[in-house]
């Protein structure tokens, strides 16, 4: 245990941890703060955020007007980003603030939620598991205004898979992704890939709010390429994980595991 008289709070090592997620991921409610956290219970869970809360470390927000809906959120205060060392990089809203709706948040809890899944969940396969995450928040290079949602890369026993991430909550009109894309091909016959990462190939894996969302962008992706791109919906993910057979590729309609006994592009 590590305390610090001036917060009125003796921080563990789990709240260390916590907070230096926390700069990773932005925002968090409740149930990835548990995940995150390693705690058991809702009731522990609580009872932490409250007391980090108190002590300054977080600032609580709300998002949804009703009492049944409302759900609450946390975000690194300056203090917090101070004590773990770490950027201050999330929404900044005001302490208990009551949202009506917000994309970014909507946004950020997603990719926040296949974070979990990868990192925290269960191994993905026999043989399989994660090996690293970076979040972007400037384009992957200066000559192309892209910036994915995360890059991760998952170590199977054939090799390392390297993936960006794209997360479509239904929000981006098709001629945004036909932007993206025509750079994400030609990122991918650049040399800039390899230099960035030391990998040759990578995926864009694309998660979905809806099966007609999937269908629309996967037809887009069609017209310029037959590879690269993988698609599920987020309630595939949820039912089937993240590692099951619940993928597409933009041709053809059959469901594919992520982690194929023999992965290609």
């Amino acid at each position: 245990m590590r305390g610090n008289n001036r917060l009125g709070i003796v921080l563990q090592g789990r709240d260390h941890h916590f907070l230096a997620e926390l700069a990773v991921m932005r925002v968090v409610d409740r149930e990835q703060a548990r995940i995150v956290a390693g705690f058991g219970s809702t009731t522990r869970v609580n009872t932490r955020l409250l007391a980090l809360c108190r002590a300054g470390l977080l600032r609580r927000f709300f998002l949804g007007v009703t009492a049944s809906s409302r759900k609450a959120l946390y975000a690194l205060s300056a203090r917090g980003a101070a004590v773990s060392v770490s950027p201050r990089r999330g929404p900044r809203h005001r302490n208990n603030e009551v949202l009506v709706a917000d994309l970014f948040i909507s946004h950020q809890l997603a990719i926040n939620d296949i974070y979990c899944a990868l990192k925290y969940g269960a191994e993905p396969v026999p043989g399989a598991c994660f090996g690293r995450w970076i979040f972007f928040s400037k384009p992957l290079t200066e000559t192309l205004n892209l910036i994915p949602d995360a890059y991760l890369e998952l170590m199977a026993s054939s090799g390392i898979i390297a993936a960006f991430l794209e997360v479509d909550l239904g929000h981006e009109r098709l001629a945004v992704w036909k932007d993206k894309i025509n750079k994400y091909l030609r990122f991918a016959i650049s040399s800039d890939f390899e230099r960035l990462s030391g990998q040759k190939q990578f995926r864009v894996l694309a998660i979905v709010n809806s099966e007609r969302r999937l269908e629309s962008i996967r037809k887009v992706v069609r017209a310029s390429t037959h590879k690269v791109f993988w698609f599920a919906t987020i309630q595939s993910v949820r039912s089937r994980g993240l590692f099951g057979a619940g993928w597409l590729r933009p041709e053809g309609t059959e469901l594919q595991p992520l982690i194929p006994h023999h992965s290609s592009s």
